[in-house]
């Protein structure tokens, strides 16, 4: 591993290496922050599937690429005149310290769950922070992680389950409202009630420490393994996917199964 002066010195070549593209490259020089807002969306996304991946030499390809796009966006806010990097490190800095005073102050939080519910509440005291213990959730996350993420600060506050295994209840209740309509075929209760069976799944996941994300990417890639298992079988026997039955289908489902796929 590198000393922090290694560090520091790969950061002021990044840094150096910057400066240079925004003069010298016609594509980097016409960027701005929304020109660069799709792909950093996209970035953290290939980020996001190396960590589930385990892949350590693409997380770490991943992380440079996620970089650039931080040095980026500081480089253009200098341009600008409105803030730096050492701006944003400063910040970053002066909240974490902020945040948590178990480790630079006197509080007396130990566990992590406490540390959480400080957190929580240190927020909502900041200059400029948040006005509610809701309004710090981002409203462009995807569904289900903003979920999960609505579920965990109200737990901050205070509300949740005394009880872990109660939320199956909650579950079966909201189970049994989705028949309900269903059956009625009302199409927008329907919906309403199919997100609140998601939103109590969900919660369940969060009660018991199992990350909804990336258990439904598991499943995702399950599927695909095994889709891709069929559609190769049957090439093999030179058929085609769509004039095969479906007990055909469930029997290379099941083959494919078997391999661990």
């Amino acid at each position: 591993m590198h000393t922090k002066e290694e560090k520091l010195k790969a950061f002021g070549h990044l840094l150096d290496i910057m400066d240079e593209l925004r003069v010298k490259c016609p594509w980097d020089a016409e960027q701005t922050n929304e020109s660069l807002r799709t792909n950093t969306i996209e970035e953290t996304y290939e980020l996001c599937e190396a960590i589930i991946k385990d892949d350590n030499t693409d997380i770490k390809k991943e992380l440079g690429d996620v970089l650039l796009h931080i040095v980026f966006y500081s480089k253009i806010g200098e341009e600008k005149k409105a803030f730096d990097i050492a701006d944003v490190c400063n910040t970053l800095c002066d909240k974490l310290i902020y945040r948590h005073p178990h480790v630079f102050g006197n509080d007396a939080s130990k566990t992590a769950g406490e540390v959480e519910k400080s957190w929580e509440q240190l927020k909502l005291k900041e200059k400029g922070g948040n006005k509610t213990i809701l309004a710090g959730v981002p409203a462009s996350l995807p569904t289900i992680p903003k979920a999960h993420r609505i579920q965990d600060k109200a737990r901050n506050a205070g509300f949740d389950w005394k009880q872990r295994e109660d939320v199956w209840n909650k579950v079966a209740e909201e189970l049994n409202e989705l028949k309900e309509e269903i059956n009625n075929m009302d199409t927008d209760k329907m919906e309403a009630e199919f997100g609140d069976l998601f939103f109590s799944l969900i919660n369940a996941a969060r009660l018991y420490r199992i990350n909804p994300d990336n258990a439904l990417e598991r499943t995702n890639q399950k599927f695909i393994h095994r889709f891709n298992y069929i559609e190769h079988k049957a090439k093999e026997q030179n058929k085609n996917l769509k004039d095969m039955t479906l007990a055909e289908m469930d029997k290379l489902w099941e083959e494919a199964k078997s391999k661990g796929l």
